[in-house]
C-alpha cells in the first residue's frame, strides 16, 4: 500500500551532503590549483567542471527528491538493461577512452560518461525491487537470491573487465549488505564472503600489476619510485599536516609530488593542508551520512525503500571507507575515488541521484 509523504526530508542528511561537497569543491582547487596552471594555463580549470558538474547534480538531487521513488520499480529493468549496454560499450575499441591502461569511460563529443556510476545505481535499485518482491523466499539460495547474485556478479565481472577492481569490490559488498538486510541467512552469506575474498585474491594474482601494488602495499619502500610511490607520497603528505595542517593552499605534495592529487588521493591533501582535525571532520561527515541514511532505512514505510537506502547509504559508505584506506596505506592502491569529494562529475552526478532519493524516502518515514 502507497504512503502519503507526511514530512520534510531528512535535514541533517542534507546538510551533511551539503557539507561534504563544500569541503571537495575547496579542496579540488586547492589540489588541483598547480597541476591545472601547467596543462591548461588556468588554475580554475577542475574547478570550474566541477562547480558546474555540483549545480547539475544538485539540481537533479532536488528533483528526484520530490519524485516518488515507488516509480523506480517501473524503471528498475529498463535502467539495469542500459547499464548493461552502456558497461558493454565502454569495452568496445573507439567507444571507450583509455585512460591510464583501463577504459571506464565513454566518450560524447566533448563529454565524458562513465557507466560503472550508472550501473551502481541501477543495480541496487533492481536489487531492492527483487528481494522486496521475493520477501520471506531470499532465505532459499537457489530461489531467493541466486537470480540477484548472477546480475550483480555479470555486473561485477564487466567493470573488472575494464579493469576496475576497487568499483567491483564496491558493488559486490553493496550487493551482499543488502542480501543481509533482506533477511538472508548468515550461513550464505559467510559463504559468499568467503568466496568474494578468494576471488579478489585470484582478481590480484592474475595480474601484475595488481600483485605488484599488493606486494608495495606491504612493503611500499621496497620500491619507492615505482609501485610504492603513489602511497609513500600520501603518507609524507599526511605526516606533514600534523594536528592542524600546513594551511589551506598551502601544502606541497601537490605541487606534481602526490598523483591524482585532485581525485584518488585528494584525502591525502586534506590531511596535509588541513590536518588531523581536518581529515577527522570529513570521516565524521560520512559517519554521519551512514547514521542517517541507515536510519532512513530502518523507518522506510515498506521493504523496498527500506533495502534501497540501505544499498544507497552502504555504496557511498564503502567507496569511501576504500578510498581512505588507500591513502592511509590501510588497503592496497586501487583507482577509486571518495564520495563527493574526488574530482569527477559522472561520479558527483549519480551520487547526488541517489542522495535525492535517500531524501525522498525519508519524506515517508514511519515514527518519529
Amino acid at each position: 500500500m502507497r504512503k502519503t509523504a507526511s514530512k520534510a526530508p531528512d535535514f541533517l542528511l542534507f546538510l551533511t551532503v551539503l557539507m561534504l561537497l563544500s569541503i571537495g569543491l575547496v579542496m579540488i582547487l586547492s589540489a588541483s590549483e598547480y597541476s591545472t596552471l601547467v596543462r591548461y594555463g588556468d588554475s580554475f580549470y577542475f574547478f570550474k567542471r566541477q562547480l558546474l558538474w555540483a549545480l547539475i547534480g544538485l539540481t537533479a538531487m532536488f528533483l528526484v527528491m520530490n519524485w516518488d521513488y515507488w516509480h523506480l520499480r517501473r524503471w528498475a529493468t529498463p535502467m539495469l538493461g542500459l547499464a548493461f549496454l552502456l558497461l558493454i560499450m565502454v569495452l568496445v575499441p573507439g567507444l571507450g577512452r583509455e585512460v591510464y591502461g583501463s577504459s571506464r569511460w565513454i566518450v560524447f563529443g566533448p563529454l565524458t560518461f562513465q557507466p560503472s556510476e550508472f550501473v551502481k545505481l541501477s543495480l541496487v535499485v533492481f536489487t531492492a525491487c527483487g528481494l522486496a518482491r521475493i520477501g520471506e523466499r531470499v532465505q532459499s539460495f537457489t530461489k531467493g537470491i541466486l537470480p540477484f547474485l548472477l546480475v550483480s556478479g555479470l555486473a561485477s565481472g564487466l567493470i573488472l573487465l575494464q579493469p576496475d577492481l576497487g568499483t567491483a569490490v564496491t558493488l559486490a559488498g553493496t550487493i551482499l549488505v543488502m542480501f543481509f538486510a533482506a533477511g538472508a541467512r548468515m550461513s550464505v552469506l559467510a559463504g559468499l564472503a568467503g568466496a568474494g575474498l578468494v576471488a579478489v585474491g585470484v582478481a590480484i594474482a592474475v595480474e601484475p600489476y595488481r600483485m605488484q601494488r599488493f606486494l608495495s602495499f606491504l612493503d611500499p619502500w621496497a620500491d619507492p619510485q615505482g609501485s610504492g610511490f603513489h602511497i609513500i607520497q600520501s603518507l609524507y603528505a599526511l605526516g606533514s599536516g600534523g594536528l592542524f595542517g600546513v594551511g589551506l593552499g598551502q601544502g606541497k605534495q601537490k605541487f606534481l609530488y602526490l598523483p591524482e592529487q585532485h581525485t584518488d588521493f585528494i584525502f591525502a591533501v586534506i590531511g596535509e593542508e588541513l590536518g588531523f582535525v581536518g581529515a577527522a571532520l570529513v570521516i565524521v561527515l560520512f559517519a554521519v551520512f551512514v547514521w542517517r541514511g541507515l536510519r532512513v532505512a530502518v523507518a522506510a514505510p515498506d521493504a523496498f525503500g527500506s533495502l534501497l537506502a540501505t544499498g544507497l547509504t552502504v555504496g557511498v559508505a564503502l567507496q569511501a571507507f576504500i578510498n581512505m584506506g588507500v591513502v592511509t596505506g590501510m588497503l592496497p592502491v586501487t583507482g577509486i575515488t571518495l564520495p563527493l569529494i574526488s574530482f569527477g562529475g559522472t561520479s558527483l552526478i549519480f551520487t547526488l541521484i541517489g542522495v535525492g532519493i535517500l531524501l525522498n524516502i525519508s519524506k515517508y518515514a514511519t515514527g518519529k
